[in-house]
């Protein structure tokens, strides 16, 4: 069965690959625009282009699995930015395609040729235009500021501030620096609390765990408290990265809860493992909320706005996980897996506080969806 599978994708692939080169070489019959050899060239160009991106992808994402990404951060630039560049291209190249098709219906060859030809070019254009603009958002992590009240929250607690870091995807192209320039942003915000949600980095740990150092320097009145995102899972090494954590200062909540606490009033801050944990690292509210009643004040962390747990007390829940859909127009496939996107939503009578994450997975790119760190002013009600 994984072989097959393996041959499917890789059909399905080759047959994507095949259909970008004809939009861009074939279909707009240079030809008859062109001079025979600057036609062939313009054929021969685009078809190397995407080829040659496409494999750059493919050797940039079994890179980023197996080995240390420092030396080869150049090439895993170029292949995951082409996923941004060959989206954009392939959201162009079937709007083209679709309006080719109904002048063809319509018998309007000349206008369907005009349409190719411009369309081809426009389709670069935008792809390469919108990369670049991702390329620079994704690099300007911003600070939002939000409040939220909570009825149960005692007023020795008012004006308490969380800052929530999320997403950070450290390995391929972010390293030690980008995260040292987050700790720097949240210090700026004074918060009170600071909350990690998961997903710090992609590759083997001991290879970018280091990346994460600079989390050491977080410094709040009530300490710095993580949970674990479906990266750590899926990279295989969600005890060691939350070892790491911890060896740095920061309070790994496996399921576990702490207590803020300031002049007698009290918050419970639960934290729980990411969906996607087995065994001992599956998630478990149960364990995480042992001991709370409705009447207590009670933050919970869970990776995914999708682990909310109504009627359990839970006043607010801090997650990431979504990018904000990271590149325009994934956000709208997003919502049909997770109940929120960004910013305070409620779901099933929790404030479900969201955030688009600091950094990126895969393309270090982010079109309509800011990175930030999110700070969250809790007020009582």
């Amino acid at each position: 069965m994984i072989w097959l599978g393996l041959l499917l994708f890789l059909a399905l692939l080759l047959g994507w690959v095949v259909w970008l080169v004809r939009r861009l070489a074939v279909a707009p019959r240079w030809d008859e625009v062109l001079p025979a050899g600057a036609a062939r060239w313009v054929r021969r160009g685009a078809g190397a282009v995407v080829v040659v991106g496409t494999v750059l992808l493919v050797v940039a994402e079994v890179l980023q699995r197996l080995v240390d990404p420092a030396p080869w951060r150049p090439l895993l630039w170029l292949g995951l930015t082409w996923v941004s560049v060959v989206w954009y291209l392939t959201l162009a190249l079937a709007l083209v395609a679709l309006v080719c098709g109904v002048l063809r219906l319509l018998r309007r060859p000349a206008w369907r040729d005009a349409v190719a030809r411009v369309g081809a070019v426009g389709a670069v254009v935008l792809a390469l235009g919108v990369t670049g603009y991702g390329l620079v958002e994704a690099g300007d992590v911003r600070t939002s500021e939000v409040e939220v009240t909570v009825d149960d929250l005692d007023p020795g607690l008012d004006g308490l501030r969380i800052a929530l870091v999320t997403d950070l995807h450290v390995g391929p192209v972010r390293d030690t620096d980008f995260v040292a320039s987050v700790v720097d942003r949240v210090q700026d915000a004074d918060a009170d609390l600071v909350v990690l949600g998961g997903d710090y980095s992609d590759g083997l740990e001991r290879h970018v765990g280091p990346y994460l150092d600079p989390l050491g320097e977080l410094d709040a009145p009530f300490g710095v408290v993580a949970v674990t995102g479906n990266h750590e899972f899926i990279n295989g090494d969600a005890d060691e990265v939350m070892a790491r954590l911890e060896g740095l200062g920061v309070t790994a909540l496996r399921n576990e809860q702490v207590v803020v606490e300031r002049d007698g009033a009290r918050l419970v801050v639960a934290g729980v493992h990411d969906a996607v944990g087995e065994g001992d690292d599956a998630p478990d509210p149960d364990a995480a909320l042992e001991g709370t009643s409705p009447d207590d004040a009670i933050l919970y962390v869970a990776h995914e706005p999708s682990q909310v747990e109504g009627g359990r007390g839970i006043d607010v829940q801090m997650s990431g996980h979504t990018h904000g859909g990271q590149l325009w127009p994934f956000g709208y496939l997003v919502r049909l897996d997770q109940p929120a996107l960004a910013g305070v939503d409620d779901v099933e009578g929790v404030q479900v506080v969201t955030s688009r994450g600091a950094g990126a997975w895969g393309p270090p790119v982010r079109v309509a969806a800011p990175p930030e760190v999110v700070v969250v002013t809790l007020r009582a009600g």
